[in-house]
C-alpha cells in the first residue's frame, strides 16, 4: 500500500466541526434584499472607491474584490455598484449565528460571515448523520435568509475552513478522518489556513506542494520550520482537534479606529484637517459609548498614490474628551501635512484604552476645567443623539458641506428609505426589503 493511501485514522469524526462560511456575504445580502440584482454582477464598496465585496457574477467577469471601482466598470459597464450597508449586513450575520446555535449551543463567531460550530454528539438530538445535519443547516439559512453558505465538516477547525472553500458557492464538503488521506494532496500549500505566502515559498524551496506533502514530513520538522504554530496545524491537517471552538465573548476593545476616504482627491489642507477633525470625533463618541478613555492617538494621511505617513501621541492623562485631544492632533497635522500633495483618505486610531472609571490628574491638571469640558462633552451627546451624529461639532467641520458631492457618498438604501418614527441615528433592527408593487 503506497502512502497516499495508507488512512491518517480510522474513525470518521471523533470530532464534527463545521465551518459555515457565507457566499460573497455583502452582496449576497444585498441580492437578497433586491431581487432584482439577482443574477447581475453586483459590488459593494461606493463609498471608498475600491471594491469590498463582489457577486459571483462579477467574479465571473474577473472583477475581484480591491479593484478600484473604475477599473471594475471599465471592464463590465453594467456592473451595479453600491454602498456598504454595514448595518444590514451585521443583522444578517447575528440571524445567520442564530441558525447556526440551533444546531449547536457550541459556536465560535470568527467574523462578520464565518464561522465554527462544534457538532459533536449532536446526532442523537437529530437523528441524523453529521453531514445530513450540516446540509439541514445550509438549507435553513438558505431558506430563511435568502443567502446561501458554503459548509465545510471535518475532524478539526483547519480542515473544516480548507473543506468549505473546496466546493463555492453553496458547497457542502464532509470530510471524514479515515479520508483525510485522500482530501488532503489536492489542496495547494497556499489554501492551507496559516500559511502565508513566505511560508508557502520556504516550502516549496523543501519540495512541497500540497498539504499532504506536509503532513507526510515528521511533526519535528514542522515545529522547526513555522515553531509552535506549525505544530499545530501538521497535527490539525491529521485530524486532531488542537483548536477547540471558541464559544467565549470576544475580548474587551484594544483599540478603536475611524478612517474617511475622500470621494475626490485633496490638497486643500484646511479640508484635509477638517477630515481627520470628523474622524478623531467619531472615534472618541465610539470610545464614549463604550464607556472607555484612551492614553495614545495615532493619526495617518494617505496620499493619492496610496503611501501613507503617520504619527502617534501619548497622553499624559488618559481622556475620553475630544477637545482634549484636538490640539494634539493639529500638531500631529501640522508634521505629517506636506502641501502641494493630494491626500485620499485620513485616519485616527485610539489605543490604549482603559475603563473610564476615574480621573488621575497631573500636578498641573486643572480638574475644574476638566470637569466643565465633561460636563459640555455629555451635553453635546445628548444633543447629536436626539438630534442626529455630528449636529453640534467642532468649528473646523465647517467646510466640510463645502466639499464637492458624487455618488460616493449617497448613503446605503436602507438609511435612505427609512420607517415611519425612525431617524438617521434611530433604526429599528430591521433589515427592509425592497418589493416592486
Amino acid at each position: 500500500m503506497s502512502p497516499s493511501e495508507q488512512p491518517l485514522m480510522l474513525k470518521s469524526f471523533p470530532r464534527a466541526i463545521l465551518h459555515v462560511d457565507g457566499d460573497a456575504f455583502f452582496t449576497s445580502v444585498e441580492q437578497a434584499l433586491h431581487p432584482e440584482l439577482r443574477g447581475r454582477p453586483v459590488v459593494s464598496g461606493r463609498e471608498r472607491g475600491i471594491i469590498a465585496c463582489a457577486s459571483y457574477e462579477a467574479k465571473a467577469l474577473g472583477i475581484r474584490r480591491g479593484v478600484a471601482l473604475h477599473e471594475a466598470r471599465r471592464r463590465c459597464p453594467e456592473l451595479v455598484v453600491l454602498p456598504s450597508d454595514y448595518e444590514t449586513y451585521s443583522l444578517f450575520s447575528k440571524r445567520m449565528f442564530a441558525i447556526m446555535r440551533q444546531y449547536s449551543p457550541a459556536v465560535e463567531e470568527y467574523s462578520i460571515d464565518e464561522g465554527f460550530a462544534d457538532l459533536t454528539g449532536v446526532r442523537r438530538v437529530f437523528r441524523a448523520s453529521y453531514p445530513q445535519i450540516a446540509a439541514m443547516l445550509q438549507e435553513q439559512v438558505r431558506r430563511e435568509l435568502g443567502i446561501t453558505v458554503s459548509l465545510g465538516l471535518a475532524p478539526s477547525k483547519s480542515l473544516a475552513k480548507i473543506a468549505s472553500d473546496y466546493r463555492k458557492p453553496e458547497g457542502l464538503t464532509p470530510v471524514a478522518g479515515r479520508h483525510i488521506h485522500h482530501f488532503l494532496p489536492r489542496v495547494p500549500l497556499e489554501d492551507v489556513w496559516g500559511f502565508g505566502k513566505n511560508t508557502v515559498e520556504l516550502f516549496r524551496k523543501h519540495g512541497l506542494e500540497t498539504a499532504w506533502d506536509f503532513v507526510q514530513r515528521p511533526e519535528r520538522w514542522a515545529a522547526r520550520m513555522m515553531g509552535k504554530a506549525g505544530r499545530e496545524i501538521w497535527r490539525e491537517l491529521r485530524g486532531e482537534a488542537v483548536c477547540a471552538v471558541e464559544t467565549e465573548a470576544k475580548p474587551r476593545r484594544c483599540s478603536i479606529s475611524k478612517c474617511k476616504t475622500f470621494t475626490e482627491p485633496s490638497a486643500d489642507a484646511d479640508e484635509v484637517r477638517a477630515r481627520l477633525l470628523r474622524n478623531l470625533e467619531s472615534a472618541f463618541i465610539k470610545l464614549r459609548r463604550h464607556r472607555m478613555k484612551t492614553r495614545e492617538i495615532a493619526v495617518f494621511l494617505r496620499r493619492r498614490d496610496y503611501h501613507e505617513r503617520g504619527w502617534s501621541v501619548r497622553l499624559n492623562r488618559a481622556t475620553g474628551l475630544t477637545r482634549e485631544a484636538v490640539p494634539h492632533v493639529r500638531a500631529v497635522f501640522d508634521q505629517l501635512f506636506q502641501p502641494g500633495t493630494e491626500y485620499r483618505a485620513t485616519t485616527v486610531v485610539l489605543t490604549r484604552l482603559e475603563p473610564d472609571a476615574h480621573d488621575q490628574f497631573e500636578l498641573f491638571d486643572d480638574p475644574l476645567q476638566v470637569e466643565r469640558a465633561r460636563r459640555l462633552t455629555k451635553a453635546v451627546d445628548r444633543v447629536n443623539a436626539r438630534y442626529g451624529k455630528h449636529k453640534v461639532a467642532l468649528g473646523a467641520s465647517l467646510y466640510l458641506p463645502k466639499a464637492p458631492r458624487n455618488d460616493r457618498e449617497d448613503p446605503a438604501w436602507r438609511k435612505a428609505h427609512l420607517l415611519r418614527g425612525e431617524s438617521a441615528r434611530r433604526r429599528l433592527a430591521l433589515p427592509r426589503m425592497d418589493v416592486a408593487c
